[in-house]
Formats: C-alpha cells, sequence, structure tokens
C-alpha cells in the first residue's frame, strides 16, 4: 500500500444485495452460459475423459506451494476480498491464495467448489481501488459459473484438437473450437464489468487494463491516450490490419487490454453501469425464470449490432458487398446450434462410457481444475488473462 492510498478517503460503494450474475454477464456469454447450463451429461465429460485428474489435487498445489490469504496473511488483500464480495452480495468466500509470479493475473481455478489465484506481481503493483476491481474480476467468473464451463470447454477443445486428425469433421471441429473461444473471450468481458461493479470505479478498472498492457508503473501512462489506442486497433489501418487481428483473436482466450478497456467505456456510457448502482438489476430468485430463447436472441442481436456499427476494414467491406447484416444474427444462431448439437453428442457418449466405466466400482472423485482468469501462471490452472494479459 502506498502513501497514497493510506491518505485517500475511503470510497463509498453500495451494496448491490441478491444482484445476479446476469446483471453483469455480456449478452453473448450469458446465451452460451444459457445453453450449456441446458445441455444434459457435461460432467460426465469431464469425468469420462479425464477421470484421472481431480479437482483436490489442483488445490493442493497451491496449498502446499501458495499462500493462502485470510485476515493473517495478506491481510490487506483479505480486506479487499471481503470488500468485493461485499459489494456484490456474495457472502460465502471462495478460497483465495497468492501465487509467486512477477505478472499482474489473476485465475478462478475448479469445478465442485472454485476458488481464486493472484499472482504476487498483482499485490505488489495493484493498489487498493485496482486489486478490488481484480479481486471482483475473479468473484465474478465463480458467480457466473466459468471456472466450471471453462474447465469443461478446455477439456472439449483439447479432446476436440486431439482427434482432429480424422478425415472427417476436422474442419468443423476447428471452427467448434474457434467458436468456444470466442464465448470464453465474452466471459472475460463479463468479468470485467463484475469487477467494477465491485469496486466501483471505472478509473481503477481502466488503470487495472493499462497495467496488464503496460506493466505497473503508470507515472507516464496517460488514460486518454491509452483508449485512443483501442479506438485505433478496433477502426484503423486496412484489410491487411484486420487479417493480423483475426489472426491474434481466433486462438485466444482473452481480448486484447485496449479492447477490454473501450468494451468497458461502452457498456457505462450505455448507462447500463449506472441503472445497476440506481438498483435497476436482476435478482438471484428470477434466475429460474431465465429464457433459453430469450439469451440466445439476445446474443444474435449483439453480434448484429457490433456487426452493424463495426468501424473496422473488413467489417465494412462484407456490409458493403456481403448482403448487409440482416442475415448475420441467423448465421451465427445456426453456427452456434450446430456447435452446441455438437456438444450435446459429445455429452451423451460421454455420459454412457462414464456409466459403463462406473457399473465396476463407484465413479471417480470430482473432475479437473482449470483456471477460469487470466494466464499461464499457477501449479496447472489456466485462465482469466490467457495469452493476451489476464484479469
Amino acid at each position: 500500500m502506498t502513501i497514497d492510498d493510506e491518505n485517500r478517503p475511503a470510497r463509498q460503494r453500495i451494496t448491490l444485495t441478491d444482484i445476479s450474475s446476469r446483471a453483469w454477464e455480456h449478452p453473448a456469454d450469458r446465451g452460451a452460459l444459457t445453453a450449456l447450463r441446458e445441455l444434459r451429461g457435461f460432467d460426465d465429460i469431464v469425468r469420462a475423459f479425464f477421470g484421472m485428474w481431480n479437482e483436490r489435487g489442483f488445490r493442493l498445489s497451491y496449498l502446499a506451494g501458495s499462500i493462502r490469504v485470510d485476515h493473517r496473511q495478506y491481510p490487506r488483500v483479505h480486506q479487499r476480498f471481503v470488500e468485493a464480495a461485499t459489494t456484490i452480495d456474495v457472502a460465502e468466500l471462495p478460497e483465495l491464495y497468492v501465487s509467486q509470479s512477477p505478472m499482474i493475473n489473476g485465475q478462478a481455478i475448479g469445478m465442485d467448489k472454485p476458488f481464486i489465484v493472484i499472482t504476487t506481481g498483482a499485490v505488489e503493483k495493484l493498489d487498493d481501488e485496482e486489486l478490488r476491481a481484480l479481486l471482483g474480476h475473479e468473484i465474478g467468473h465463480v458467480r457466473s459459473g466459468h471456472a466450471v464451463y471453462k474447465t469443461i470447454m478446455m477439456i472439449l477443445t483439447r479432446w476436440a484438437a486431439n482427434v482432429s486428425w480424422l478425415p472427417i469433421g476436422a474442419i468443423t471441429l476447428r471452427a467448434i473450437i474457434a467458436a468456444m473461444y470466442e464465448w470464453w473471450r465474452k466471459a472475460e468481458l463479463s468479468a470485467d464489468r463484475a469487477g467494477l461493479l465491485a469496486g466501483q470505479d471505472p478509473a481503477a478498472s481502466t488503470r487495472l487494463l493499462m497495467k496488464l498492457a503496460g506493466g505497473g508503473d503508470l507515472s507516464q501512462i496517460d488514460t486518454a491516450a491509452f483508449l485512443e489506442q483501442a479506438a485505433e486497433y478496433q477502426g484503423g489501418g486496412d484489410l491487411r490490419d484486420s487479417i493480423h487481428k483475426i489472426g491474434m483473436t481466433a486462438w485466444s482466450s482473452h481480448p486484447v487490454p485496449v479492447a477490454r478497456a473501450a468494451e468497458l467505456r461502452r457498456w457505462i456510457d450505455s448507462g447500463e453501469y449506472g441503472r445497476i448502482l440506481g438498483g435497476d438489476f436482476p435478482r438471484r430468485d428470477s434466475d429460474g425464470n431465465a429464457s433459453v430463447s430469450g439469451d440466445v436472441k439476445a446474443a444474435a442481436g449483439h453480434y448484429r449490432e457490433a456487426f452493424e456499427n463495426s468501424p473496422d476494414p473488413l467489417v465494412t467491406l462484407l456490409r458493403r458487398f456481403g448482403g448487409g447484416a440482416a442475415d448475420l444474427g441467423g448465421w451465427a444462431g445456426a453456427q452456434t446450434g450446430k456447435a452446441w448439437a455438437w456438444a450435446s453428442t459429445a455429452a451423451e457418449a460421454a455420459g454412457r462410457a462414464a456409466r459403463r466405466e462406473s457399473r465396476p466400482a463407484d465413479r471417480p472423485g470430482d473432475g479437473p481444475a482449470d483456471g477460469a482468469d487470466s494466464g499461464n501462471g499457477g501449479n496447472g490452472g489456466n485462465g482469466s488473462a490467457g495469452e493476451n494479459p489476464p484479469a
């Protein structure tokens, strides 16, 4: 903690009582999550294909080689953790560990009982407001179920990659993997919103992304110039730049930091952030009424709107010569339907395999765990910041 942190007056945050994770979930993320939750047998995939892995082993690796945070160990981090959780009304805190790494990073890991890991780089380089945003980001992943579904998606994509040599369906499998990564990137945008709601300091959330992009020292970095970078990245250049951006992001689990900053700014400017702080948000007791078709339509609407308004040169060309955006939502819905149909078939096959394996003896223990956040930091998780800077 710096001297400035000690002298800064405490920020008053609004407690968002009974807030549902749907309040912060990006439309494309929420549509995919709703569809996933409707699929039966997904847990069987994990146990059937990766039954030798055990969530307890992942937790033990951090218990053995990292610091578990509480009021005695990293008390500053623990206090920010409690504050972030309280603001978005999370009563039961996941376990939190600090792992040795100079990178600013964080991840949510696990299926049955997810836990959170952040790095020493985050502890040392983030001020209190930025740290609260990072911890809120990770709590958002846990509350949305990303830790569970990202683990399953990672296993599915690895399995798909292992059988992609088969003559049938290799291209289809790669398309499905690309679609899964697209969902993963949208889940990161959801968690960025959760981090903002937990900290309720837009400047701190932007600074966090700036530090992810350029390190811990912001004394020579300007917020306005950083957002100008974001605008140039999203709309500048020519078709060659568009092709390069596709190559940079198609197989990445995380949007680039400037894009994340711009997306968070758009969400604030849309008025949604202010409405939530004013008490206009979905409650948890209404989660059971969520409509699968409504969420999928909202996801298609997001892609249609993005297509219609994108300044990207390639998208502009497609709008001009590709028949416009009218059919984009239908195309996206069709492709999503194919992906989920494939996943459902895989789930059913995995379920049958798991049941056959479990007949002689009890089913093996918990499924595997992988990071829902950050990058490759930690003892076996992948997660929220991934190939690109995390959080």
